[in-house]
């Protein structure tokens, strides 16, 4: 197998956190996005969307989007679990999941990619879509932070999948430098215990 890594992009960097967890070894191919690499045209034969990042499997035949990705390698390397043993982990897993996409993730991609002066040659930027999904963010970080007293992880009583994309979604925030607001205690320690993982380094 051979994967396609995107750099700092977020979800390129859920897999290879995930991978870390795992102790899967797969070759690397970087994908420089800041010099458009992933719009090639010999990129879009791997991935038609253009996205990083993307796993080539052994038979030449390749999978796209972080999440499909990781479900794969699951099925494969199954131990540790980190996505679900069970129906109710799974669902539990998924719903966490679905979470942090929609109402964090995506916001923060809007703030950054609408926003910030390094993505205006790659983006019709709209500023005022970025300014609009600022409070979201902090709205989110409040709630999330009331839904993390008493817990360790975010979900079940392990570390899963839910938490990596946890974790790369707050360092994701700093690129357009929004913080973990100074009142949501539960939210930064949960926060540090992630970013101390060794896997954090992936």
């Amino acid at each position: 197998m051979l994967f396609f890594d995107g750099g700092g992009a977020p979800n390129a960097r859920r897999v290879r956190i995930y991978l870390s967890e795992k102790g899967i070894d797969i070759p690397i191919q970087s994908i420089d996005i800041m010099k458009s690499e992933h719009k090639t045209e010999e990129y879009k034969k791997i991935s038609p969307l253009s996205q990083v990042p993307a796993l080539e499997l052994d038979d030449g035949t390749f999978i796209t989007e972080s999440i499909a990705i990781c479900r794969y390698l699951e099925a494969l390397y199954p131990e540790p679990n980190l996505m679900g043993a069970d129906p109710y982990e799974i669902a539990q897993i998924e719903m966490w999941q679905r979470r942090l996409e929609l109402l964090l993730m995506i916001p923060i991609a809007s703030v950054f990619r609408h926003g910030h002066p390094a993505m205006a040659h790659l983006e019709n930027q709209v500023p005022e879509w970025a300014d609009a999904n600022k409070p979201r963010i902090i709205n989110f970080y409040n709630w999330l932070d009331n839904q993390m007293n008493g817990k360790d992880f975010i979900c079940l009583d392990r570390y899963t999948l839910a938490d990596i994309t946890a974790l790369t979604c707050f360092e994701f925030a700093k690129w357009p430098k929004i913080i973990i607001p100074e009142n949501c205690k539960n939210l930064k320690k949960y926060y540090q215990m992630l970013a101390d993982r060794p896997s954090a380094g992936a």
